[in-house]
């Protein structure tokens, strides 16, 4: 075995020779000067030599250590040099690669919605970005991850909540495709406590009904304010209403189809009308019905209009802790069930795709002239609430 003094002292010569250590280390000491760690060994028949660094950057001792690490690959069967280039392609992929990067990547490969990825972006260009944005994937430490959860938490709970699923997401990207190799979202995901907001929960009808009166009194953003009543008088997504495009509706059949590619579930949706909708459709056609969408945005009348304009109305109205557009079809949902309409006709109204793949495939009705009548009932509850009225749940079912 070798000692450091002999690699020290092993001066070149006009031909390259070695100094052996055993278990296929040697020192190679080059004409020139230089004095190099190598690791001869074996593997299916073929003999290769690792090169493990130069001495004395490489100590004696370092050098043993990288051959018995190099020993035991070769016993699983695995080429010490092969496992180096394919370390160095990882470091390589994580350094060319920030978490910014593969967070777009990301966003670009999830079946979403626009709106959906337009919240997720949001989200992680305020939240996330400015921390961790243009660090490497795979240096990202749970120390960052912490530190953003922490701060964000103390104002936004549910922002929080949101950039920690959105950062999990992103690194189960690229782990799955080798540019990094753990979640460093995992260990702190419980640093923050569960989100407590109640804003989501089914309304009350006496809260429905104030809900109704309050947009009144806001009639003058009619293209919000109907945006609300699009999506509560036939209880779909709130991007569907606001991204809502003329070309959908045929108000003399008083039937709004939603293509597939706007749908959650990617299958198109047909939807009945109540009258009280094809009149304020109709109304705001006569303003709007020279735009693609039946809600323009205020300043580029070629989008839509924005989520924003929600929030701001809520916020104006009060009702922005209280209420989420997205509670519109939990209350929907709660109170249509408690009226005794089938859960079948509910659910279809609702979009929802069938659980049980056996009676999804032999229950495929639309259940649309049940369904035009339950929403009917739907929307003169809606006004008979909004009046002040009290209204009983009674049982709705078809007869015989």
């Amino acid at each position: 075995m070798l000692t450091d003094i002999q690699c020290r002292n092993a001066k070149p010569k006009d031909r390259p020779y070695k100094l052996t250590d055993g278990k296929g280390l040697y020192l190679e000491v080059k004409p020139n000067g230089t004095r190099a760690w190598r690791y001869r060994f074996e593997l299916a028949g073929k003999e290769s030599i690792l090169a493990i660094g130069d001495y004395p950057a490489v100590s004696l001792s370092d050098a043993r250590v990288a051959r018995q690490k190099a020993r035991d690959q070769v016993k699983e069967g695995i080429s010490p040099v092969h496992a180096r280039q394919l370390e160095r392609i990882k470091r390589e992929q994580a350094h060319a690669q920030t978490f910014e990067q593969v967070a777009r990547e990301w966003l670009a490969l999830k079946d979403w919605t626009a709106e959906t990825k337009a919240r997720r972006l949001d989200t992680l260009q305020r939240i996330v970005f400015p921390s961790i944005g243009k660090l490497g994937i795979a240096s990202v430490t749970s120390a960052h991850v912490l530190r953003i959860l922490q701060k964000t938490a103390k104002t936004a709970p549910t922002v929080a909540a949101e950039a920690r699923r959105a950062m999990s997401g992103v690194f189960e990207l690229a782990i799955s495709t080798l540019r990094a190799e753990t979640d460093p979202v995992y260990p702190v995901r419980r640093a923050i406590p569960p989100s407590k907001t109640q804003h989501k929960r089914a309304l009350g009808v006496d809260e429905i009904g104030q809900l109704m009166r309050d947009l009144t009194s806001h009639e003058s953003n009619f293209q919000t304010v109907g945006a609300f009543r699009l999506m509560w008088a036939t209880l779909c997504r709130p991007s569907e209403a606001i991204e809502a495009e003329w070309s959908e509706f045929d108000l003399e059949s008083a039937t709004w189809t939603i293509p597939a590619e706007r749908m959650k579930k990617r299958q198109q949706h047909v939807v009945p009308l109540p009258s009280q909708t094809v009149a304020m459709l109709a109304g705001i056609r006569g303003v709007n019905g020279n735009t693609r969408h039946v809600f323009p945005h205020r300043d580029d009348r070629k989008k839509p209009m924005t989520t924003a304009s929600q929030r701001g109305a809520l916020k104006a109205l009060g009702w922005a802790t209280k209420y989420s557009p997205h509670a519109t079809r939990t209350t929907g949902s709660t109170r249509l069930n408690e009226m005794g309409y089938p859960c079948d006709w509910v659910e279809r109204q609702l979009a929802h795709v069938e659980p049980n793949a056996v009676r999804r495939t032999y229950n495929q009705a639309q259940h649309l002239d049940d369904r035009r009548r339950m929403m009917q009932a739907w929307a003169d509850m809606l006004d008979a609430l909004e009046a002040g009225g009290k209204v009983i749940p009674g049982n709705f079912r078809r007869t015989a």
